[in-house]
């Protein structure tokens, strides 16, 4: 009885304009990467973008333009995976603003919405950073092992750390950042700065393990869009952020293991 009620009052949520609307663009998004309609930097080799490493290297062997369209299409990519999780946190400001003009009221739900959404796109710019560094495209099969083992390994680390509950319990119980003077095209973008940083902080070492695995790949990015999903909304989500915390330690060991033996 406890389920079906708790069930009910999440889906009876769901029906609130704000909400609504974050999930018709995170749709939209979801149909753009699925349909590749969006331009893709080195468009003749679109077919083999969703390799480890290769829409980093095409960005960037295609100078500021390649770098432009990657941002782009990274930006649907955050769209798509983050506005699921986050649409309560948009609607918990709406609510926060108190009483107002529709037109007001839009505006600064709009301007919160733009501010988390910006800082999600300028986040593309560390994948391209390290594969100048790290080209991951260019390693050969045999050592990449090495590098998804460390990653797997630094988000085991991060999913257990006091950091991560910090950034996750804000981002699951998202009414604190709204609390004061939240109205006004200012107060919305302070509002989406703080929740906007809260959501990197706490989902960056995922995002890190699906740049490793082919930041372009469809599937790769459902999986860590369901688990982001997950820790942020469901009721045990910060024990589920443990569990992938301790199965990437596992994974990280044993494919060293593997590599070396």
């Amino acid at each position: 009885m406890h389920v079906w009620n708790t069930s009910r009052r999440f889906f009876a949520r769901q029906r609130h304009p704000v909400v609504l609307f974050t999930y018709g663009v995170a749709l939209l998004a979801w149909i753009l990467l699925a349909t590749r309609v969006l331009p893709m930097p080195g468009s003749a080799m679109a077919m083999h973008m969703s390799a480890p490493g290769v829409p980093e290297a095409m960005a960037l062997s295609n100078g500021v333009a390649g770098v432009g369209l990657y941002l782009v299409l990274w930006g649907a990519m955050m769209t798509a995976m983050m506005y699921p999780s986050s649409a309560h946190a948009f609607r918990a400001y709406a609510d926060a603003v108190g009483q107002t003009t529709k037109v007001r009221r839009t505006a600064t739900v709009v301007s919160v919405m733009g501010t988390y959404t910006l800082v999600w796109v300028l986040t593309g710019v560390v994948p391209l950073a390290f594969n100048l560094v790290v080209p991951i495209g260019s390693i050969a099969p045999e050592n990449r092992v090495f590098l998804l083992a460390a990653t797997l390994l630094v988000l085991s680390a991060y999913q257990l750390s006091p950091f991560k509950r910090h950034h996750l319990e804000h981002c699951r119980r998202p009414s604190g950042f709204f609390e004061g003077d939240v109205s006004g095209i200012r107060g919305a973008l302070r509002s989406g700065w703080r929740l906007s940083v809260d959501s990197v902080g706490c989902c960056w070492a995922l995002m890190a393990l699906m740049v490793v695995v082919g930041s372009m790949n469809l599937l790769w990015m459902v999986a860590v869009t369901a688990l982001i999903s997950v820790e942020i909304l469901a009721p045990d989500g910060e024990r589920l952020a443990r569990g992938i915390g301790a199965l990437s330690g596992v994974a990280g060991v044993g494919l060293v293991v593997f590599a070396v033996v």
